[in-house]
């Protein structure tokens, strides 16, 4: 038989539960603890050089160019052969630029995106060469553009400052973590950054799917750079939600998700959205009835965002946002190639001209996960060395292009 508790374990027990009832008690008063961290959250730290280019990448580059390997070796002379790499280039910057629909008026908009590129160009090109020459070129850039801009206006502005913005954070990471020191208004172009571009993007616009993308693409680069966990993760989030809306996939069920703030509400309301197609087939764009650049311009910030955060410790190419670009790619690549469009795509007319954009989602989906991409690798591999398309999209050949780092 066992023995009746003692006084003195008697008073441990009561100790005990006055304990855990203070405990239970603190815990309700305190409310619910802090949500796990999503998977696409901000990192604790950032990792730099870390918008769609990393360190390991661009070392992994060098390498392949200083030893006169193709497709790298191509890809480099075309870059420094480019207008981009001129070192007579002089910047061109200006307080306000606006620009309208289809850049009219073009105040400045042309000379923004190109000297944004240029300032890619040269970062890129100091990284691979060491040539200082090229780092005080790109730094050159943005200083010019720093001390002067102050605003974007007229109807394309919000995706004016998402082509820009998407080109400087690339530059402004490689030079400040890798020639940092040598880089004196880093801080005023800090400031630029945040107080005239990432307002223009951070809320989107409610505009076409590229534009959503485009805009989310310049806020998530603009983040890293500037370290802001905040608007990183407001970027992010918006971007889940639009590249969901962007690309169809089988498993959405019988109509293309959509962003609640489009009013969306009916199937003829979304039919109309996504260009009068009506028949929703895997790896279907909301712009692919449009025509394929325009599609190019999304499938593109696509890959940059998922690129920037699997760099940042979050990879998103295991989940849809991954099924879709991989989806979407092979989609397009097949009527990019030459294939002939039914009578249900698009009234059986395609719009061709896809662009530079299949490096990035190609070199993760295929050669890090495995998946065959029959038809993005055929065009892939014919246009390479991919150059730019002079907006934002730039060097992927070079970049990512059978890049395993």
């Amino acid at each position: 038989m066992s023995s009746a508790p003692t006084r003195r374990h008697r008073r441990s027990r009561a100790a005990l539960l006055t304990t855990l009832t203070a405990a239970l008690v603190g815990a309700l008063l305190a409310g619910p603890g802090p949500a796990a961290p999503r998977a696409d959250a901000a990192p604790a730290a950032f990792t730099h050089p870390g918008v769609t280019v990393s360190q390991g990448q661009l070392d992994f580059v060098r390498a392949k160019v200083a030893a006169g390997a193709q497709p790298w070796k191509g890809a480099f002379d075309q870059m420094t052969a480019s207008r981009y790499a001129d070192p007579n280039r002089t910047p061109k910057p200006r307080a306000v630029v606006e620009c309208g629909s289809y850049s009219n008026p073009n105040h400045g908009c042309t000379d923004e995106r190109e000297d944004a590129i240029a300032a890619y160009t040269n970062a890129l090109a100091w990284y691979l060469t060491r040539d200082e020459r090229y780092a005080r070129k790109s730094i050159e850039l943005m200083d010019a553009w720093s001390a002067v801009l102050r605003d974007h206006t007229n109807s394309n502005a919000p995706l004016q400052t998402g082509w820009a913005g998407s080109s400087w954070a690339k530059a402004a990471e490689i030079i400040k973590y890798t020639y940092g020191g040598n880089w004196a208004n880093s801080g005023r172009f800090a400031t630029m950054l945040r107080d005239v571009y990432l307002p223009e993007i951070i809320n989107g616009s409610n505009s076409n799917g590229n534009w959503e993308l485009t805009m989310t693409e310049a806020a998530v680069g603009i983040s890293v750079f500037l370290e802001n966990r905040d608007s990183y993760d407001r970027a992010m989030a918006r971007f889940r939600t639009r590249t969901a809306a962007y690309v169809y996939l089988e498993s959405d069920g019988a109509l293309p998700k959509t962003v609640p703030s489009q009013h969306l509400d009916t199937r003829d309301e979304i039919v109309r959205y996504w260009q009068g197609q009506s028949t929703f087939v895997t790896g279907l764009t909301q712009e692919t009835c449009r025509d394929l650049t325009h599609t190019g311009y999304g499938i593109a910030s696509i890959s940059h965002v998922a690129e920037t955060s699997r760099i940042q410790g979050q990879d998103l190419y295991g989940t849809d946002v991954g099924e879709r670009l991989r989806h979407a790619l092979g989609f397009q690549a097949k009527y990019e190639q030459g294939a002939a469009a039914p009578d249900w795509l698009c009234g059986g007319e395609l719009d061709l001209g896809l662009g530079p954009v299949t490096e990035v989602g190609y070199n993760a989906m295929h050669n890090r996960l495995g998946f065959a991409m029959t038809n993005t690798q055929a065009l892939t591999e014919r246009t390479r060395p991919s150059g730019t398309n002079n907006l934002f999209v730039a060097w992927e050949t070079l970049t990512h292009g059978d890049n395993p780092a």
